[in-house]
């Protein structure tokens, strides 16, 4: 009874698909017809209207302008056609002239599916007269100059494309079924076709290419006034001047494939990219949409997914329209295969036409999917640059205007890893954007083919494909999860590289190298644990997708067997065609939505950063100078650098300063100085009150901030060199002596953060820099702390009295010496100005002024007394080195300046250059890069499983493909060689097993891609941090970030993928070719000529992508360089007003990273073309051969296979070379991470068999035997011969002027930089024999720029954790910092910020004394210790030092004579060598020694404020 009600149920589908399909037979052919009449109608109707309204507008404008009637050109200017517009005009001519002859064969009779004559011919009339009126209206856009066709033609064009495909394609199906012979209709048709697409691709461009030619032979292209240099630019873009034929065939790059494989590329030799995709023309245009937000919504912080939206949706709607007609073509193939391999059963009946037919329809789908295809993808690849572009000048622009608590919130290393990580996540969205319109439409089609074929079965197959998306759902939410937790982890640890490495002298000074290490392994253990589950996770995906198709078709086939529906060859080869292209969607879905969940995360964090607080803009009121009597009024300001909290930082701020004014703030450390100028600038928060500035401001900050770059770059900062002023500014600011040691005077170039500079160059150049802007307003934070005494009465003399003498100057200092001069001081103490008045006035009052100017006179005093006590006994000799004032001109030229770190790289035959450009390998990327990337893990023993799981898999799903052909019978009424059930469980049996050899594969080479991009990153990160100095100062911290973040995110989550589909997609076409050589071997008579000109293509495409790849990558470090530096100096760039300069050069990086960025997708694109061509004529070859074989040669069904695995050899064989490629050029990653694996490394940290005693050293002799020391091979000695012994337990002073090398000597003692020739004993010790850990963590030292790193109070003091809380308190206690840290909540878990931010200059200082007062070592070093801090502080910090260590050796480099004047021996250094060196007292006896000579300066320069201290007493 079961059997019959199935037997019934099953002869009804029957009858129902077969009533269905007479049906549509009938009406389908009228249907094409009245959806023509009915559009073009429509066309017709809204051009009357059209021409109406332009009518209208016309008469009115004549009327009120009657008299202007004269041509649009003048005599002689004519038009040059572009090859655009000639296609456009004969392709409307043609399409008339077809549509003409097809009416003219109706009406003389001829037959057309359609049964309704007369609508056949109303549809064809009106076609030949809409063609008509199209082919009128081109002509006529030459007389209207227009840049553009008019949208309504493009319309047209784009509807009669539509219309011409499926009526070709309706007609080539009933040829099919009836039999019939080609006919001339049907070669018109054709010919329609082809002209239709053309206009179409025109329609999608819109470009007319007219060009104006003017009688002397310009020609200038329609750009609607766009300026002279856009213009000019355009023009070099080859893009930009591509013609259509170029366009879609991306031939406009040839020129530079042609010279790529000439020579390796340099970025000179890129072309410029085109105006649109420019990042100035981007940047423009997301402002605009912007403000457009901003407009519409009525908020100032508008919605960033709303502004990309308008940004990017005209070019993604073409995208999105490309990517659809790629997805519709694609699916042309699985329909057609019933239809062929019936052809192939009865072939005997069918003439060969009919096959030819069936052949030309496979290869003009398969042409129009390559076409369809490389557009969009390209076009998502431009898509991308462009937001790219947008987002980085936004990112960019932000960050100069971020509020001060904003800054805190995001770190340097956090923002960089914005514009790095997260745009090309973002970016990478954008490409899959297409993929989820195209989903929907692939899935339609599917169904749709599989309804045709298998009726009922199709809804089972619908079922199971849900089932499997829906799969997705959770683990896409675990990914995301994943993701989120990734870029933290990745944050976190970006954030602690970049302070490394900028604290870097600092690390190795205080042997702390292993403790940070550490602290950077134990962070990346943290992002390793996310990954490895995201891969885990990713490896599960990998299963369910691959396995997909399998568990679609086998529900499929059972419920077709269950159902009744016969399952002929024809079908399932139909069917599993279906479901290898379903296969597509599914395999994206992972991806996408993995690029879903990072972009969506990594576009929240962008989006956040974008609106956070920014600089208050109304905090400061600009008044004109002939409006306002004063320069700066300020009337009850409060300020907070912290607006959240309840305190402020400075409390009832009421002063006016008058024009020319010399304004001194002095005040003892965290008193608020820096921030008085800050509320001056509108850096700091106001709370309330007011502003006012009259005039320009040039600021000089506290902490020196240079730009890479040479010194006329630093001293110029964008204003045009004026030489007289230059000359001048660079006499006052004392730097002509420095110029004429650099090897390039001020061409020399600087490194990152002025590092080849000493504190006092870097210092000098920032005043110079501001004296060059000619500014009405100076304020200078503290402009005298890092000068020695001799430079700082030239500065004060020549700078401040002399050429800025009419200025209206604010000057912060500690020097009491430079306070008389003022006219107004103001004494600050807890955020308020507890005095102001002139010198001899805050004397008078008596309130706290006279405690900074009593410990100014009691060390005075200490000079003075010792000055005149030596005058008396008689002059000492010299040592016999040679006095400063006798240096011969000639070997002053030849001395190089005092450098605070290693130089390594020549300097004078490099034009003064020290940070060289990126090194970049040239030619191919050695065969030894991929064996260190395959054997980096045990060897690469993984490798030879990965490949037997993946063809096991390859192997098992042809057999189970192969089964389901051979068994299924090739017509319905053919009986089957073996039972249905039987058939399906051999193929569930193989299908399982294909599944899990994919298990296994995803599951090794995630295993093996994690653990190799650990070991690698392990080796780098040893290998940087094991670096000498000299390797930091000469390469910017851009480049090592840049492997640090986006080289390796390619590590942990691409390249294994990339390397393992490079073998995954060769051993996929083998299976292909052995498919379908087993039906027709003849095919490899085309595919191995068509192989190997696919290698030839590689061969002359990797030169040319390898090296813009290359390119690619060096240049996005300067754009992170820029960019950190921008937001480290964003205060003085305010401050200059020079934000748009800034902005500009950040515009330039851009672009010079789009150009060879652009180029090389482009390049991909123009390979992925010519190989799917080449591939698509193999398939086609394929199918003429089986369609020309007799009858009997090959099984119909296998033959149907072929033509099942052939439809995707063009995918599949570009995939081969694309793969290929892109795996060459991700693995650029791996060889840039491998050059900073294996860096020259400093000497071992520890020697086992050299160790010092535990007790080392005791005494604490340091002794100098012929110490001599350069940078360099080719560089001259910068220490010479110096030989002399600091007796241990004494205190030893350092001092000389600028350049000297004082600092050099205190880094030979650190071994900073290696001793070339002599030696340098501690305690019998010579310390370049032991352990450089041993040497520097027995050594304390105090250096010249403070530095505290994120975290607490206490990790700052004791990063190491050896001292209690108890200890740490009495060294806060001893380093004045006892009370501040107590008054804050946390104690000693106060935060501490990014570079210490929230804490100043002179507290940094006193934390790096605190560091040595717990370390207490029997040696110390200060380096300009006390250069921030005011002079009562320095005088008990001086105190503090002499108490705790009165029996330690204590060497003392200061620029305040009075730190070194009560030293047991003072050392005077001269151009490298010693000139003095003995006892002060000694050395003052001598009115003409150099330490004489500094004493008396200082003296000098403080009698001014000590007659006026001694007239008040």
């Amino acid at each position: 009874m079961i059997w019959e009600d199935m037997f019934d149920l099953r002869r009804a589908m029957n009858f129902r698909l077969q009533s269905r399909t007479e049906w549509l037979q009938q009406k389908f052919p009228c249907l094409c017809e009245h959806i023509g009449i009915v559009m073009q109608l429509s066309f017709l109707g809204i051009l009357v209207l059209y021409y109406l309204q332009k009518s209208m507008s016309q008469i009115c404008k004549e009327r009120t302008k009657p008299d202007q009637g004269t041509e649009k050109h003048g005599i002689g200017i004519g038009i040059r056609f572009s090859t655009t517009y000639k296609i456009s005009i004969s392709c409307s001519l043609l399409l008339m002239a077809t549509h003409f002859i097809s009416l003219l064969l109706l009406l003389n009779g001829s037959v057309t599916y359609c049964n309704h004559k007369v609508s056949a011919i109303s549809s064809e009339g009106m076609q030949v007269v809409s063609w008509a009126i199209s082919s009128i209206t081109v002509y006529q856009i030459v007389n209207i100059n227009s840049i553009k066709f008019p949208w309504l033609l493009r319309a047209w064009w784009f509807c009669s494309f539509i219309l011409a495909i499926i009526s070709v394609a309706a007609d080539t199906h009933f040829r099919i079924i009836y039999h019939d012979q080609l006919r001339l209709q049907d070669y018109a048709d054709f010919i329609s076709v082809l002209a239709s697409t053309c206009l179409f691709v025109i329609s999608v461009r819109g470009m007319t290419g007219l060009t104006i030619t003017i009688p002397n032979g310009i020609t200038e292209p329609l750009l609607n006034g766009k300026s002279d240099e856009q213009s000019k630019r355009r023009q070099e873009s080859p893009y930009g001047k591509a013609t259509l034929s170029q366009l879609i065939t991306f031939s406009w790059l040839n020129p530079l494939f042609a010279l790529g494989v000439k020579k390796p590329l340099d970025k000179e030799e890129i072309p410029d990219v085109d105006i649109k995709d420019s990042a100035e023309y981007l940047s423009h245009s997301f402002d605009e949409r912007l403000q457009n937000v901003k407009d519409r919504d009525g908020t100032t912080n508008p919605d960033i997914y709303k502004t990309i939206y308008l940004f990017i949706r005209k070019k993604a709607a073409i995208n999105a329209l490309f990517a659809v007609i790629s997805a519709v073509a694609s699916y042309v193939g699985p329909y057609l295969i019933d239809d062929f391999v019936t052809f192939l059963t009865e072939k005997r009946t069918r003439s060969l036409g009919s096959g030819y037919i069936l052949a030309l329809a496979f290869l003009g789908a398969k042409m129009v999917e390559t076409i369809a295809q490389r557009q969009w993808i390209f076009g998502a690849r431009q898509l991308g640059l462009r937001l790219r572009a947008a987002l980085i000048s936004q990112i960019f622009k932000k960050g100069l205007r971020l509020s001060s608590l904003s800054r805190q919130s995001h770190t340097s290393g956090e923002v960089i890893n914005y514009m790095s990580v997260d745009i090309q996540r973002i970016t990478d969205l954008i490409w899959f954007l297409n993929i989820i319109w195209m989903m929907p439409i692939q899935i339609s089609l599917a169904i749709y083919i599989l309804h045709t074929n298998l009726g009922m079965g199709s809804l089972a197959a619908l079922a199971a494909t849900l089932a499997v998306l829906l799969c997705n759902i959770p683990m896409t939410n675990i990914q995301k999860r994943y993701q989120t937790r990734i870029m933290e982890a990745k944050d976190n640890r970006m954030k602690a590289t970049s302070e490394i490495l900028r604290s870097m002298k600092t690390i190795k000074l205080q042997a702390w190298d292993s403790q940070f290490l550490h602290k950077l392994e134990s962070l990346r253990k943290v992002e390793y644990d996310w990954l490895w589950k995201s891969l885990r996770l990713s490896a599960i995906g990998a299963f369910v997708f691959w396995g997909s198709p399998t568990f679609i078709s086998v529900v499929t086939f059972w419920a077709c067997m269950l159902m009744g529906i016969d399952l002929t060859a024809g079908r399932v080869l139909s069917a599993l065609a279906t479901f290898r292209m379903l296969q597509d969607p599914i395999f994206n879905l992972p991806d996408l939505l993995s690029a879903v969940a990072q972009g969506k995360v990594s576009a929240d964090r962008v989006a956040s950063y974008l609106m956070e607080d920014e600089i208050q803009q109304n905090a400061i009121e600009h008044v004109p100078k002939d409006q306002m009597e004063n320069s700066i009024e300020i009337k009850n300001g409060n300020f907070g650098w912290n607006i959240q909290s309840s305190s402020t930082t400075l409390n009832g701020i009421d002063l006016n300063v008058k024009r020319g004014m010399k304004v001194a703030i002095c005040g003892t450390v965290g008193s608020g100085k820096s921030s008085l100028l800050s509320c001056i600038l509108g850096e700091i928060q106001k709370l309330s009150g007011t502003v006012k500035i009259s005039g320009t401001k040039a600021y000089v900050p506290q902490s020196p901030w240079i730009l890479t770059g040479n010194i006329r770059e630093n001293i110029l900062f964008g204003n045009a060199y004026d030489k007289a002023k230059y000359d001048r500014t660079v006499k006052a600011c004392a730097l002509e002596k420095d110029f004429e040691l650099f090897s390039c005077g001020d061409l020399t170039e600087i490194g990152e953060r002025g590092i080849n500079m000493s504190g006092g160059q870097k210092q000098r150049i920032q005043i110079a820099r501001a004296v060059y802007q000619d500014a009405d307003i100076y304020l200078l934070d503290d402009p005298f702390s890092a000068v020695d005494a001799h430079t700082g009465t030239q500065l004060f003399e020549d700078c401040m009295m002399g050429i800025l003498r009419e200025k209206t100057t604010l000057y912060v200092t500690h020097q009491v010496e430079f306070l008389p001069a003022a006219d107004l001081i103001l004494v600050m103490q807890d955020g308020k100005i507890i005095q102001a008045g002139s010198f001899e006035e805050l004397l008078k009052q008596n309130i706290g002024f006279e405690v900074l100017v009593g410990a100014h006179s009691r060390a005075l005093e200490s000079i003075l007394t010792v000055e005149n006590s030596s005058r008396t006994t008689q002059d000492l000799i010299s040592d016999g080195e040679p006095n400063a004032e006798s240096t011969s001109n000639a070997e002053l030229q030849q001395t190089r300046q005092e450098s605070e770190h290693n130089l390594s790289l020549e300097i004078t035959e490099k034009e003064g250059k020290l940070v060289q450009d990126e090194e970049r390998e040239k030619g191919s990327i050695g065969k030894e890069v991929y064996w260190s990337y395959l054997t980096t893990v045990k060897g690469g023993v993984l490798v030879p499983f990965i490949l037997l799981a993946q063809s096991s898999f390859q192997v098992l799903q042809v057999a189970s493909n192969y089964w389901m052909a051979w068994a299924s019978p090739p017509t319905i009424e053919s009986e089957p060689k073996i039972g249905v059930k039987f058939t399906l469980l051999v193929y569930i049996l193989l299908a399982v097993g294909s599944s899990l050899c994919v298990l296994l594969r995803s599951s090794l080479v995630a295993v093996a891609g994690i653990s190799t991009a650990q070991k690698l990153f392990t080796t780098m990160l040893h290998s940087i941090l094991r670096a000498p100095m000299s390797f930091f100062d000469s390469t910017p911290t851009g480049r090592i970030l840049n492997r640090a973040s986006t080289d390796q995110s390619v590590l942990d989550l691409e390249m294994a993928n990339k390397i393992g589909w490079c073998a995954f997609s060769i051993i996929q076409i083998l299976g292909t070719i052995a498919v379908m050589s087993q039906v027709a071997w003849e095919v490899f008579v085309i595919f191995v000529p068509v192989t190997a000109v696919c290698i030839w293509y590689q061969q002359y495409y990797i030169p040319t992508a390898r090296e813009l790849a290359r390119l690619s990558g060096i240049q996005r470090a300067p754009i992170l360089h820029h960019f950190a530096e921008s937001l480290a100096g964003a205060a003085t760039i305010r401050a200059f007003d020079q934000q748009d300069r800034f902005s500009d050069a950040n515009l330039t990086l851009i672009d010079n990273h789009s150009r060879p960025w652009f180029h090389n997708v482009s390049a991909m694109e123009w390979l992925s073309f010519r190989l799917n061509i080449l591939s698509n004529f193999v398939f086609a070859f394929s199918l003429v051969l089986l369609v020309t074989l007799p009858e009997g040669v090959i099984n119909p069904s296998i033959a149907g296979l072929a033509v099942t695995y052939g439809i995707n050899l063009n995918v599949l064989q570009a995939s081969v070379i694309w793969n290929i490629c892109n795996a060459e050029n991700k693995m650029i990653s791996v060889e840039r991470i491998l050059q900073y694996s294996d860096l020259t490394s400093e000497a071992p940290l520890v020697i086992e068999d050299s160790k010092p005693p535990i007790n080392w050293p005791q005494v604490g002799t340091i002794c100098f035997k012929n110490l001599q020391i350069r940078y360099a091979e080719h560089l001259p000695y910068v220490l010479k011969k110096i030989s002399c012994t600091f007796p241990g337990q004494n205190k030893v002073g350092v001092v000389g002027r600028t350049g000297s090398g004082k600092s050099t000597l205190i880094q030979a003692l650190f071994r900073i930089v290696e001793p070339r020739e002599g030696s340098i004993i501690i305690d019998d010790v010579d310390i370049c024999k032991i352990g450089l850990h041993d040497l520097r963590s027995r050594l304390s030292i105090i250096p010249q720029d403070p530095t505290m790193f994120e975290g607490t109070v206490r990790g700052n003091l004791d990063p190491l954790e050896q001292y209690s809380d108890s200890d740490v308190w009495e060294a806060l206690d001893k380093c004045q910092l006892g009370d501040l840290v107590r008054a804050k909540a946390e104690k000693l878990e106060a935060s501490v910020v990014e570079n210490g931010e929230n804490w100043s200059a002179g507290q940094r200082q006193l934390v790096c004394l605190g560091r040595a007062l717990l370390k207490k070592s029997r040696i110390l070093v200060l380096d300009e210790a006390t250069a921030s801090i005011d002079t009562a502080t320095d005088g008990a910090i001086q105190k503090i030092i002499s108490q705790e260590f009165k029996d330690r050796t204590v060497v003392t480099i200061a620029h305040r004579i009075h730190t070194v004047i009560d030293s047991d021996l003072v050392l005077v250094l001269s151009d490298g060598r010693i000139a003095e060196y003995n006892t002060p007292d000694k050395l003052l006896e001598r009115e003409d020694s150099l330490f004489s000579k500094l004493i008396k300066e200082y003296s000098m320069r403080s009698q001014s404020f000590n007659n006026l201290a001694n007239l008040h007493n």
